[in-house]
């Protein structure tokens, strides 16, 4: 089905509508370090747009929701953090098992403290299969510890076990708000959980958009209705709605 049809209902019912997206590598292009990275000033007044006509638009990304909130700067969106952990109740003892974990690692590798995960990043390294090998036992030290190691685009993340993902915080986004049509876009690993929340948080019409990309892993493309080549092909598709 041509894109503008699959995104036809949505545009048709922007007061029953949420449209949720990640945003490094979906709304902001993919930098060196998370650091650099910025959301291009049309996407933010698309953003900004969207924001005052549908009944919900939200970023759920990997970084803390204040850290999504700075960067992608449109103060009408909901943000939420750490891949959807922001919403479970359980925060504080999930952050203290996260600080008890990184206390045993510092120094092995740098790594970027969120609160509730750790981030270790290797797009940088000098030697990406050394890197490799090191945060690999991190992430065995990770699992003796009783937390979950998962690997994203060149980056190692630690996340407390069983905890709220992008799939339960989609439904939670979607209940909360009473949309009965919704829309993901995304562009790694933790976004295939996210379209697993949307097709489960029974809508009438759900879309997903996978952001592509040669880190993109096969199971997002495949559970796609959509798939754009990077986040400036997102923009003409938000310019449909």
């Amino acid at each position: 089905m041509a894109s503008r049809d699959l995104l036809a209902p949505l545009a048709a019912r922007p007061d029953r509508t949420a449209l949720v997206f990640d945003v490094d590598g979906t709304l902001a292009p993919i930098v060196p370090t998370p650091e650099q990275a910025a959301v291009p000033e049309e996407t933010k007044a698309e953003l900004a747009r969207l924001a005052a006509r549908y009944l919900l638009v939200a970023c759920l990304s990997g970084r803390p929701g204040t850290e999504a909130a700075r960067l992608v700067g449109v103060a009408a969106v909901t943000y939420v953090g750490n891949h959807g952990l922001e919403l479970d109740p359980r925060r504080g003892e999930l952050a203290a098992a996260i600080a008890r974990f990184r206390s045993q690692v510092d120094g092995v590798w740098p790594v970027e403290d969120k609160g509730l995960s750790l981030s270790f990043h290797y797009r940088n390294a000098d030697d990406e299969r050394v890197a490799v090998a090191i945060l690999q036992g991190i992430a065995e030290r990770a699992l003796a510890a009783g937390l979950e190691p998962r690997w994203g685009r060149k980056v190692l993340e630690v996340r407390p076990p069983g905890a709220a993902d992008k799939g339960v915080a989609i439904e939670r986004l979607i209940s909360s708000c009473k949309a009965t049509l919704g829309l993901y876009a995304g562009d790694d690993a933790t976004d295939v959980d996210a379209f697993r929340g949307l097709a489960e948080a029974g809508l009438e019409h759900a879309v997903r958009i996978a952001v592509a990309s040669p880190e993109a892993p096969p199971t997002l493309l495949a559970a796609a209705d959509l798939v754009v080549d990077g986040p400036q092909e997102l923009l003409p598709l938000l310019r449909l709605l």
